[in-house]
């Protein structure tokens, strides 16, 4: 069995519940390791793995279940940082594919169920779920958590979330359970004031994480403090993950009293986080950095990091996205610390092509084959710093190519 292939073609591009939910009742789903729900346009991941690396730390063992991937789907399935072996993603496939079939599910649908059976099946201690896309009716909002988790909220997926910022508030606020709290990262007012809403309602308290001190970068990482924590250090180069850290400790803070974990421990977690694609540094001269930000509000976050890594050097853009994307808002962004952005494409079905670009082709050159461009950009550019971004999956193309 070809597991990419199975996947591929369960594939379908629907979003809807109605049967997953069937399938789960005719299966008689049963859920029962204690999770954390993790939902947010942007930093779920991040998140979910300084949480994971924290209790790992502790000593838990923890189910991490986040997508998408950047290579094999098995990385979307991990139990202390060791991922899902092909034999039990074909063993699960093998022993549902006929209820898989006779309800329609989608590939997300389907790994979402592995992932949750695989942690029951293994008895982990502790589970991080991170929600696909949305809240309410998203695939893994099918359990109580004992913690829920909204990192960011921003105009993504309005064709299936809502075409606001309060009405994909609410979706995302689907995660939020009847008396079971909920932390946040700092959102605008109109998705806060929603949150706070439904948490009401819910007779959930809200937590709204707030921004560190004393934050320094030095060796491609940031120091800093955060409430009654000194110290603390992530090796990113991206300051949008010191939002993510501060999200998890508010979560850790939140959980103290089910789990007691020390200052130490937190320091370690940190520090040995480690996520692709995430401001990655590829090359040193020129200075190459991969970014897997993928829309408006992810190159937004991005860009406050330039400033930090690129320091007086110029720096040329190479920019690949998706077609449903807002093209313009990212190219904005990227021009404000950039004069040179070359658009490209890239080995997907999803990928823009030259004329997905055509209302910014007189602004932007486009180069057909990405590799041949990054090519020519190391050439011309050997002291200066070229940063690639646009899309995850473009990100792990040219990871792979650099690599």
């Amino acid at each position: 069995m070809n597991i990419k292939d199975y996947f591929e073609q369960a594939d379908r591009g629907d979003y809807q519940r109605e049967n997953f939910d069937d399938f789960l009742k005719k299966v008689s789903f049963k859920y029962n390791v204690p999770s954390i729900h993790i939902a947010g346009s942007n930093g779920k991941g991040t998140t979910a793995n300084y949480l994971a690396n924290i209790y790992q730390v502790h000593g838990l063992k923890v189910g991490l279940y986040t997508s998408p991937y950047l290579n094999d789907v098995n990385e979307m399935i991990s139990i202390n940082g060791e991922n899902i072996s092909d034999n039990d993603i074909e063993s699960a496939l093998k022993e549902n594919d006929k209820l898989f079939q006779k309800y329609g599910l989608s590939a997300f649908e389907i790994q979402t169920f592995i992932a949750l059976n695989y942690f029951q099946k293994n008895n982990v201690d502790l589970a991080i779920i991170e929600c696909g896309m949305g809240g309410e009716i998203d695939a893994t909002n099918i359990f109580e958590p004992i913690l829920s988790i909204i990192t960011s909220i921003s105009l993504e997926h309005t064709a299936f979330l809502g075409r606001s910022l309060c009405e994909i508030a609410y979706q995302k606020a689907g995660v939020i359970k009847d008396e079971i709290p909920v932390i946040t990262g700092i959102l605008e007012d109109e998705a806060i004031n929603t949150i706070v809403e439904v948490a009401k309602e819910r007779h959930s308290q809200v937590i709204v994480s707030v921004e560190p001190a004393n934050v320094v970068y030095s060796d491609y990482g940031y120091t800093f403090a955060y409430l009654t924590y000194t110290d603390l250090r992530i090796n990113s180069s991206a300051t949008y993950s010191l939002k993510d850290a501060c999200i998890a400790l508010e979560a850790v803070n939140k959980l103290q009293d089910r789990y007691q974990i020390s200052e130490q421990e937190i320091h370690e977690g940190l520090a040995k986080t480690y996520m692709p694609v995430r401001m990655e540094i590829m090359n040193e001269k020129p200075l190459i950095i991969i970014d897997g930000s993928h829309n408006p509000e992810g190159v937004y976050n991005m860009v406050k990091s330039l400033p930090y890594v690129v320091g007086n050097r110029e720096l040329h853009v190479l920019f690949a996205c998706f077609k449903d994307k807002n093209v313009e808002r990212m190219l904005s962004y990227l021009g404000e610390y950039s004069k040179d952005i070359t658009l490209t494409t890239f080995p997907h079905k999803r990928a823009r092509t030259e004329e997905d670009y055509f209302l910014y082709l007189d602004d932007h050159h486009f180069s057909e084959d990405a590799i041949a461009a990054l090519a020519e950009l190391k050439e011309k550019y050997p002291e200066d710093v070229i940063l690639i971004v646009g899309s995850l999956a473009f990100a792990a193309y040219m990871k792979n190519t650099i690599k």
